[in-house]
């Protein structure tokens, strides 16, 4: 069995050794790359104040997340949902999992090692070299409705980098994305088809004498080493 948890998170800014912190995590659980309907959502207190081009980002006050738990409170219930056997999957996964790092390690948590680490971002700059691979120009790509971002929020970055990653793996089955009735719709649709279509024997294409000698003398003239003309 695979199991991945395609995350994201929000943070404050872009350096936690500078004092960015974390403000929001969220999570989707897939198993054999099918989503599960399990997610992980946490706002998170910084214990500091958040920037103003941060808040214009994620719409994400201080006055806001002042009342959620600090990371030291929330990082077990993160590390549990993931657990042991979770490969974690983000987009330009450098910086979730940095930032995730750095909180967590100082806070005295375990940290993630990066061979079990998947970066989206990577996969979509050797899959479209030299073309914009941000998470809405995927969705924009792949024709995943994005129109409910209107401004970052990490379960639903989450959900629909799920959706971008099944895509850049190749795309679900055609059927997983149908209901058992619809299923059985499309079977008989199909069959109706077949059964309608009419049955054509195969037809004869005579080739005259000259259309033969044509032929003979190319053969002769131009694949004088094939070898069924030799003996």
């Amino acid at each position: 069995m695979l199991r991945e948890i395609v995350f994201d998170t929000e943070t404050t800014g872009f350096k936690p050794e500078e004092g960015d912190r974390l403000i929001e995590i969220g999570a989707v659980e897939l198993i054999n790359h099918m989503p599960t309907g399990r997610t992980y959502h946490q706002f998170i207190n910084p214990e500091r104040e958040v920037p103003e081009d941060a808040v214009k980002v994620h719409g994400l006050t201080y006055e806001f997340l002042k009342n959620y738990p600090k990371v030291q409170d929330i990082a077990k219930d993160f590390i549990d949902f993931v657990g042991d056997d979770g490969i974690l999957v983000a987009h330009n996964a450098s910086f979730d999992i940095n930032f995730i790092n750095y909180e967590f390690k100082h806070k005295g948590f375990p940290t993630y090692s990066w061979d079990r680490v998947v970066d989206t971002l990577e996969i979509a700059r050797n899959k479209f070299p030299g073309s914009r691979n941000s998470l809405d120009a995927l969705c924009k790509r792949f024709n995943i409705d994005n129109s409910a971002r209107t401004k970052h929020g990490a379960l639903l970055d989450a959900e629909l980098l799920a959706e971008v990653y099944l895509e850049l793996l190749g795309g679900a089955e055609p059927t997983m994305s149908l209901t058992s009735d619809e299923n059985k719709a499309q079977s008989t649709l199909s069959t109706q088809i077949n059964e309608s279509r009419s049955f054509h024997p195969a037809r004869d294409f005579p080739l005259s004498d000259e259309e033969l000698k044509a032929h003979q003398e190319f053969l002769q003239n131009s694949l004088t080493d094939a070898i069924w003309l030799k003996e």
